[in-house]
């Protein structure tokens, strides 16, 4: 299936084993995007503000517990600027906690997800987010 668009998947996560792997998982089913890795939230920010991008033309995968700023506080950040609001933010996290889905979904998260325990479980998530968020309606 040919794409109509080049979408930019911002993979945000300070584990850059999992980075490697949600896009090692997104390939798997040939989704073929602009995957752009960040460590942190102040670096997804930084960029997004330096490299403005159509809001319909990205999505945001997004870690809660990284060093420094919290994804939630990142969250937070994109979700009360008013240029980067309309991003699709997924909140892709080791956490299955309630109170965490909760306040991410409360903070404007479009999506939570766990990280689950297997590499085949990341194909099949990383596949079911291509096709909702990614694939041409």
């Amino acid at each position: 299936m040919k794409l109509t668009k080049n979408y930019s998947v911002f993979i945000v996560d300070d584990d850059e084993d999992d980075r490697e792997s949600i896009k090692d998982a997104f390939l798997q089913n040939k989704h073929h995007y602009d995957y752009v890795f960040m460590q942190n939230g102040d670096q997804l920010l930084a960029y997004l503000v330096d490299n403005p991008i159509p809001h319909q033309d990205a999505l945001i995968l997004l870690d809660l517990n990284m060093p420094g700023k919290s994804g939630r506080d990142i969250l937070k950040e994109i979700k009360d600027t008013d240029n980067l609001k309309p991003i699709p933010v997924i909140v892709l996290t080791t956490s299955s906690s309630e109170k965490d889905k909760e306040v991410s979904y409360q903070l404007g998260a479009n999506c939570f997800v766990t990280k689950p325990d297997t590499y085949s479980d990341l194909v099949h998530i990383t596949d079911s987010i291509a096709k909702l968020w990614l694939l041409p309606k």
